[in-house]
């Protein structure tokens, strides 16, 4: 391809290679080692076999893992139901936390550090294996003397402190369901999910800090379980030193009398391998959240694989990940550290508090090797410059992960040219709730080019595919997976119905994810948004992140989102939402530059109707932009469910620029 087409052809296709692997940490990495254990040539003969034989593959897996059994499965996966409802690791017993801390304790690894803690306000904590495994034993029997045992779902609605990764590891142990809450919900949302899976217990703080100020927790609690009657039990951790809270005797307790006394042993309870472990909420525009049903051998497994194969996360590295528990990268990050017997950070607080380098600080303070993060906030800190980076030793960094919404390319360049200097890759990782993790990621053997995935994660049989399930090439389409996986959600928590018809009754026999992908001319492949956020332009279908693209390239551009809106003839025109930098102001002018260079750059009948200019974008707490809630605005439709919302302000945002 000439170095013109190039110039002229749009995101994603046309770029170049910026950085190749490295062969030095090729062979030095987990993946090589597996493949040389069992007599791979190459990556790709690799993922070819992987996919060949998914027993044989996940087998390994579970054994190159170390994960071990009460009682030996006989059976890796049985797909006599169809593909839709596999049955993994069938006859086997196990519970996932006696490989996550049990079976460390008779190892070295009970003295190395499992968890870093720090807090906005700047306490730090380290608890090694040994003693998360006393403090999750404290836990565990406390929950007991509180009558709750195996198969009882508990709600964690917490901020990110040591005590919610002791609550969640104390419910797996003794065989409940953990039911993560996203820290940010309102009443309401805590009471739909809690109703929703019976939950009979819920943790919970007294609050939590943002910027500096304590939001309550609590009262949000007491005002849901008026709508969630089966919980009895409330246990609250004391985080920004509340004494006076509403307190109803005999429900509510407090973390430091309840569990402190404890003793700091207990039992493991064992469980059948496809017990179920845990239900993650997910929201939907309208009704009922959807809760992805995980088990014991499903969602850890594959947070530990993807972590150990994709990110080659070893025992002696330190993993980030900014995340909230509700979000599933945080029993992920949970999981997949502990399985891999690494060490986990977790810090409660706002990225930018009090200063804009406190994530560089957070990586040069506890040596962080893995770092992932959103686009979204790399547009954030991008904006301060690199001056804030350059307080910080990043020498610790081996690589960045990246999830949560699509790069643009002048925001991926600047982190991977200027912070990482070229020489260290971003993984990019696109998965979800229902996946346990990955679909795609980038890894050590394959190149990079801006905001790309080297390709599916080792396992995962994905394509793209056309309307008519042909693949393509060279082309945006659907993303689908051909063949199940260890961690696929077994189904939706008490609506099986639509499990099927949201992954499987598209496409029969294929799992449709719902996003729009590419694969380039040289095999790299890219996420370019939901695809239920399609924009149909007389009959051309365009993903969201091309327009998105194209505008953030401009200097004055901070972030941008492109909608679609109804058209009589062309089906849907674009509308675009752009927030500038500080040193810009909106114009006549500015508007037209950037209506002429989406047109140049995607052709003219892509042209957006009109561009306008925002203070922010409507977010979730895990930095996703909301683009049906800024749809529903700009159309003065009702705006659905909005408990995900990070900034009810920024839906006022878009209001006033309409």
């Amino acid at each position: 391809m000439s170095q013109e087409s190039r110039q002229t052809r749009p995101f994603p296709f046309g770029q170049a290679v910026v950085w190749e692997p490295d062969p030095a940490w090729m062979a030095a990495s987990n993946l090589q080692q597996f493949m040389t254990r069992h007599g791979i040539a190459s990556y790709d003969e690799l993922c070819r076999r992987a996919t060949a034989d998914i027993g044989w593959f996940w087998q390994a897996a579970l054994e190159d893992l170390g994960i071990e059994f009460y009682q030996p499965y006989t059976q890796i996966v049985d797909l006599s139901a169809g593909v839709e409802l596999p049955r993994w690791c069938v006859g086997g017993r196990m519970n996932i936390i006696h490989n996550c801390l049990d079976k460390w304790q008779s190892t070295p690894v009970r003295n190395r550090a499992a968890l870093r803690w720090e807090g906005e306000e700047g306490d730090r904590c380290t608890l090694t294996y040994a003693d998360l495994h006393q403090e999750v034993n404290r836990c565990a029997n406390a929950l007991r003397q509180l009558g709750l045992g195996k198969g009882d779902p508990v709600g964690l609605y917490m901020p990110m402190v040591p005590e919610l990764a002791i609550a969640l590891l104390a419910v797996a142990k003794i065989g409940g369901i953990i039911l993560p809450l996203f820290s940010g919900y309102g009443h309401s949302a805590v009471a739909t999910r809690l109703a929703d899976a019976q939950a009979r217990a819920i943790f919970t703080a007294d609050g939590l800090y943002r910027r500096g100020q304590p939001v309550a927790l609590k009262p949000v609690v007491d005002q849901a379980l008026a709508q969630a009657p089966t919980v009895e039990h409330v246990i609250v951790f004391n985080r920004t030193g509340q004494q006076d809270l509403p307190w109803t005797p005999g429900r509510d307790h407090w973390w430091h009398e309840l569990v402190h006394s404890q003793p700091a042993q207990a039992p493991t309870e064992p469980t059948e391998a496809e017990d179920m472990l845990m239900i993650i909420y997910t929201s939907g525009t309208t009704g009922r959240p959807k809760g992805a049903v995980h088990t014991h051998c499903g969602f850890p497994i594959k947070a530990a694989q993807d972590l150990r194969h994709a990110m080659d996360l070893k025992p002696e590295d330190t993993l980030y990940w900014m995340t909230d528990m509700g979000w599933m990268m945080g029993p992920w990050e949970v999981f997949g550290a502990l399985l891999n017997g690494a060490t986990m950070v977790f810090y409660d607080g706002a990225p930018d508090y009090p200063d804009v380098d406190r994530v560089w600080a957070l990586v040069e303070r506890h040596h962080v090797t893995h770092l992932g993060v959103s686009p979204t906030l790399m547009r954030m800190l991008k904006r301060a410059g690199l001056e804030p980076v350059r307080r910080h030793d990043l020498s610790s960094l081996r690589l960045v992960g990246s999830t949560g919404s699509p790069w643009d390319p002048e925001s991926w360049r600047w982190l991977f040219e200027q912070v990482l200097e070229g020489r260290k890759p971003i993984l990019n990782y696109s998965g979800g709730t229902e996946i346990s993790g990955g679909i795609l990621c980038g890894n050590l053997f394959k190149p990079l080019k801006p905001c790309s995935f080297a390709g599916p994660v080792v396992g995962m049989d994905a394509d793209v595919v056309d309307d008519a399930c042909n693949p393509v090439r060279g082309a945006v389409g659907e993303l689908v997976v051909r063949q199940p996986w260890i961690g696929m959600t077994r189904s939706f928590w008490q609506d099986h119905d639509r499990y099927l018809d949201t992954y499987w009754r598209r496409f029969p026999g294929l799992w449709v994810h719902g996003d729009f992908a590419a694969i380039d001319e040289d095999g790299l492949w890219y996420i370019l948004g939901r695809s239920d956020d399609t924009i149909k332009v007389a009959g051309k279908r365009l993903g969201p992140a091309e327009v998105e693209a194209v505008l953030n390239a401009h200097p004055a551009v901070v972030e941008s989102a492109a909608i679609g809106v109804p058209h009589p003839l062309k089906d849907q025109e674009v509308v675009a939402f752009c927030v500038l930098q500080p040193e810009y102001e909106p114009s006549d002018a500015l508007r037209q530059t950037l209506l002429d260079q989406v047109a140049a750059a995607l052709g003219k009948p892509l042209r957006p109707r009109e561009v306008k200019f925002v203070t922010a974008l409507p977010k979730t707490r895990n930095a996703k932009v909301m683009r049906r809630v800024i749809r529903a605005a700009y159309l003065g439709e009702p705006l659905g469910d909005l408990t995900s919302l990070e900034d009810p302000d920024t839906v006022e945002a878009i209001r006033r620029a309409v």
